[in-house]
C-alpha cells in the first residue's frame, strides 16, 4: 500500500506556542501534539549538529505507531565537504542514532547550498556511497570515527529499506545526466518550491516522491493560498497513483515509468517564523482527504 503524508519541517518553534500548539502546553510535549495532528515530521537538528542516539529513541517513543520521520543529513557532509571525502562523515551520520527510529524512518533528505554546482563525477561517488538497506547503513556506521565512542547507536535491528533525497539549489543541475543518475540509484529529486529563487524541476527519479514547499510567491515568507494549494492537491494525487500531472515541469523530457503507486511525502517550511506550516499542511491534509 502507498501512502500520502502531508508534514512540517521541524517542530520546535516558540511563535507556534499559543497558535498551533495549546497555550498551556509543556515543551516537551510539542511532537506528541504535533506527531497526532500531522503524518510525517522532518527531524532538521541532524543538518546543524549530530544528534544523539537518547534524541532519537524518544522522537520514537512520543510518536504514534504509523508516523513517519524523514531526517535531514548533515550540512558538514552538503556544505562543508561539498560532497569531497565524505566516507567517515557519512559513518558518523548514520551511527549517531538514526537505527533508534526503526520503521519510522522514510527518508534522508540531502540538500545542497545554492552555490553549489553538478559535478557528475562526484555525485556519481557520493551516490553510490549511499546505502539503500538499514544493513548497509549499518556496515558503513561501523566505521564511525572514534570520537564517536560512547555516542552511538549500531543496532540496526531487522533489516529495512532505506530512502534518499536531494535537494537542489543550482541551476547546473538542471542536466540530463543528474536525472539518470537519481534514477539509476533509486534517489528522489526533491520537488521544492521556492518562490522562483531556485529551479523546481519536477522529474520523478525514485519510487517515491519528495517534496519541500518553502512559498510560492515569497520564500519562506506567508501561507500559500487556496488556489495553490489546490494544485498541489490534484498534482499529488497524480504522482500517487503512479501517473503524472498534466503540468509537470522536468528536466528531462521523457517520463518518468508508470507505477502502480507512488509513497508522497510533502513538507511545508513556508514561514512567517514557521507560523502557516502547520494550518497549510492541515488545509492540504483534508483536500486530499487525508485523516489524522
Amino acid at each position: 500500500m502507498t501512502t500520502i503524508r502531508i508534514g512540517i519541517s521541524g517542530w520546535r518553534y516558540p511563535p507556534w506556542r499559543g497558535v498551533f500548539y495549546p497555550k498551556d502546553l509543556p515543551q516537551h510535549a510539542e511532537l506528541h501534539y504535533a506527531s497526532r495532528a500531522l503524518s510525517t515530521i522532518e527531524i532538521n537538528g541532524s543538518f546543524y549538529s549530530l544528534q544523539r542516539p537518547e534524541s532519537y529513541a524518544q522522537w520514537y517513543a512520543d510518536t504514534p505507531d504509523d508516523f513517519m520521520f524523514t531526517v535531514k543529513a548533515p550540512r558538514y557532509i552538503t556544505h562543508m565537504r561539498r560532497l569531497r571525502e565524505v566516507e567517515e562523515p557519512l559513518a558518523n551520520f548514520l551511527a549517531s542514532g538514526l537505527f533508534n527510529l526503526r520503521d519510522k524512518l522514510g527518508a534522508i533528505l540531502w540538500q545542497f547550498p545554492p552555490n553549489f554546482k553538478y559535478d557528475r563525477e562526484r555525485m556519481e561517488s557520493f551516490l553510490k556511497l549511499l546505502p539503500h538497506d538499514s544493513d548497509a547503513a549499518l556496515a558503513i556506521a561501523r566505521r564511525r570515527s572514534a570520537w564517536m565512542k560512547g555516542r552511538t547507536c549500531l543496532a540496526a535491528g531487522a533489516t529495512r529499506a532505506l530512502r534518499h533525497a536531494m535537494e537542489i539549489r543550482h541551476e547546473s543541475f538542471l542536466d540530463v545526466s543528474f536525472v539518470e543518475l537519481l534514477r539509476e540509484h533509486n534517489v528522489a529529486l526533491v520537488i521544492a518550491e521556492t518562490a522562483r529563487r531556485w529551479p523546481m524541476a519536477q522529474n520523478i527519479t525514485a519510487d517515491f516522491v519528495y517534496m519541500r514547499l518553502h512559498g510560492d510567491k515569497e520564500l519562506y515568507q506567508g501561507g500559500y493560498q487556496d488556489k495553490a494549494l489546490t494544485r498541489w492537491a490534484r498534482r499529488i494525487r497524480a504522482w500517487h497513483r503512479g501517473t503524472e500531472p498534466a503540468d509537470v515541469k522536468r528536466i528531462l523530457a521523457q517520463k518518468a515509468p508508470k507505477a502502480q503507486g507512488r509513497d508522497v511525502y510533502c513538507f511545508f517550511d513556508n514561514t512567517d517564523v514557521k507560523l502557516r506550516a502547520p494550518r497549510d499542511a492541515q488545509t492540504l491534509m483534508r483536500k486530499l482527504g487525508l485523516k489524522r
